[in-house]
This record gives C-alpha cells, structure tokens and sequence, in this order.
C-alpha cells in the first residue's frame, strides 16, 4: 500500500463533515473494518508500516459503543529486511461518540485493552554462536492499552470514520537486545467503516394523544343536557328541566277530572285530561307528583275520607297503568272535604251544586 496515499485520504477524511441531518440511535450489531498506518517506536528498530483491523461491535446508548478487533501488521526490521518480524492482537475497545441529535457526524474518543503477540526472527549477537545457519526465533504476548481521537459519518447502514491513536504496547522481553524496553508506543491512522447487520430499526410511533372530551359529550350539572346544548349550565338537582338546560315551570292541570256524586269512577272527560297529564309526566321523567283526592261537604268526615281516598286510588291507577312508573307518584293520599277549592254553600247558606263539583276532584301536586 501507498502510505503517501493512505495519508492523504486520512487527512481529507478528517477534513470532510456532511450535512447536518436528523440522527437516530441505532443499536444493530455491526462489522468494522479499517486500513491504516502504523507508525512504529523508533526503539524497535522496525519500519512503519501498514496494519488492517475487523471488529464486531454495537451502541449500547447514543454515545457509548463497545466493539471487540483483531489488528495485524507486518514490519520489516532495518537492519535486515529478509527477517521476518510480525505483530497481531485482540482488543475492547470502548468509545465515546460526541453526538447531538441533529447530527450525521461527530467526533469521538477511544480508550480500550488488549492483547498483543510478537514473532519474529533473529540473528545472534552472542560471539558463541556458530555464524551461519537458519536464523533464531522468538515469540512473546502482553498487555497492550489503546488510546486515540477519531470522527464518524452517519450513511444509514454504513458510517464511515477516521482515526488517530496510539498503542501502548507492554512488550518488556526483546531478542537479542543489549538492553531490555518496557513497553513501546506505536502511533496509528486508519479509514474504516462500519457496516450495521440486521434489519433497519423501526421508529417507534407515538400513540396519538387522546382527543379533548367535546362538549357534546359533557353534563357538568348533570341535568341530562350537554353542555353543547345547555343554556342554563348552573341548574340545580331536583329542577324540572327543558331540552334546553333551563329549568322550566310544570303545572299539571287536572280541571275538569272531577266525579259524580259520592262515585269514585272515572268519567270519559276525566280520561282526556288524564291522557294529556301522562304525556307531560313522560315528557319530564324526573317529575314527581303527589295523587290527592277530595270531596264536598256532604256526608260525615269519616265517609268522605274514604270516598276521596278511592277517588284518588283510581287515578294512580290509571296513571300506572299507562307507562308512569309508581316511584314517582307520591300517594294516593285522600283528604276528604277539608280542602275545598270552592264554596259548598251559598253566603245565605243555601246549598251551591258547582261549587260542591269542583270540589269532587283529584288533583296532581308537583312535588319537585
């Protein structure tokens, strides 16, 4: 590979940011790879050289991503190019992505462990040994920490990123040294990319919110009158309302349902009135009316209470056998000749036959 090349395309990678669009957290396992240079300790005595690494990896939240790789690089030795020298390993590596929502790229920070393994070849510097022959061996792992800077770009399925690092490489055993390192720091620069597995996530949608309840739908006085349609919306429990919310006066009318003297059935006419007294009781449900019959003055007191009584009797029912329910009839209640709404008699005292039939009467006294 051409490092002038390899170079060039790093720098312009981390040069070039696309369009800031929507970002969504993806959390789809993923395949990484990447091609760069490795930029050797000068104290190995080693060429720089290229390197290539494959991951495996997810986001574990927008800005955390963990990943597991395996690097492989193969360096010639200065001193001798025909030796062979060679350097592979496995890391975790954990990221931090700088991201924000409204972002297709972002920077991001890498800090991870690893393993590293060294085999290389030799030639002897000890005088003992024999010149000639085939050349030494020598194989040694340890721990290797990573460290770097890098940027990714969002494309959907594929991201593209660049990176710069360095591995601290903890190899304190060399072949033939005079003297022993500790560790060695190999500078990096790669272009990779990352390749999502699986299906695109599917983005949740919100329920939608529940509608507001519409006044057609509200009784805030519960007076069985919507809201949309009630003018009157304050009115009171027990009130006799109209189809437009507004209390209304009732008067159920009974004149004319007068009976016959000393009878205590009920008349055609008495019929009518009676008919049309049952279409306003189903008219107002929530009405109630007290069933009250009367007498005149002729007969004893005793006699009359139990005249008014049937007169009453007969009325409530005809009223429940019509449809209106008992519940809302108060009664039936007598009360005999004591409260006449006319007079019996005349001012000279003579007998008054209309003022005695207005008396025989029932009446229906709203009680709400």
């Amino acid at each position: 590979m051409n490092k002038k090349l390899l170079c060039a395309a790093l720098l312009a990678g981390l040069g070039v940011a696309q369009a800031a669009s929507a970002q969504t957290f993806d959390d789809r396992w993923y395949v990484s790879g990447s091609v760069g240079v490795n930029f050797q300790d000068k104290d190995r005595n080693t060429q720089d050289t290229e390197f290539a690494t494959l991951g495996f990896g997810r986001f574990l939240n927008p800005n955390w991503s963990l990943e597991a790789e395996l690097n492989y690089q193969n360096p010639d030795k200065k001193e001798n190019a025909d030796l062979w020298w060679s350097q592979y390993g496995v890391s975790a590596d954990a990221r931090y992505h700088f991201r924000n929502a409204d972002s297709k790229w972002w920077p991001y920070v890498r800090m991870g462990l690893g393993w590293q393994r060294h085999e290389e070849e030799y030639v002897s510097l000890n005088p003992a040994t024999p010149p000639g022959g085939f050349p030494y061996q020598h194989e040694d792992s340890n721990l290797a920490a990573n460290l770097g800077v890098g940027l990714q770009w969002d494309f959907g399925r594929v991201d593209m990123r660049t990176e710069i690092g360095t591995r601290v490489d903890f190899d304190d055993v060399q072949a033939n040294a005079g003297s022993q390192e500790d560790y060695f720091t190999d500078m990096l620069a790669s272009v990779g990319m990352t390749i999502a597995l699986g299906p695109e996530p599917v983005t949740a949608v919100p329920a939608p919110a529940p509608a507001a309840p519409s006044c057609s739908d509200m009784d805030d006085d519960g007076d069985g009158v919507n809201n949309c349609d009630d003018k009157c919306p304050g009115s009171q429990a027990g009130q006799t309302i109209g189809p437009d919310g507004c209390p209304v006066p009732v008067s159920i009318d009974l004149k004319g349902v007068n009976f016959d003297f000393d009878k205590s059935t009920l008349r055609p006419d008495a019929v009518a009135i009676l008919n049309e007294a049952i279409e306003i009781l189903k008219r107002y449900p929530d009405l109630k009316v007290e069933v009250a019959g009367h007498t005149d003055s002729i007969g004893t007191d005793a006699y009359n209470q139990g005249l008014s009584e049937r007169r009453a009797k007969a009325v409530y029912d005809y009223l429940t056998g019509n449809g209106i329910d008992a519940s809302r009839l108060v009664g039936p209640n007598g009360y005999g000749e004591s409260r006449p709404i006319a007079p019996n008699t005349n001012p000279d005292g003579s007998d008054n036959p209309e003022g005695r039939a207005q008396n025989r009467r029932t009446e229906l006294n709203v009680q709400n």
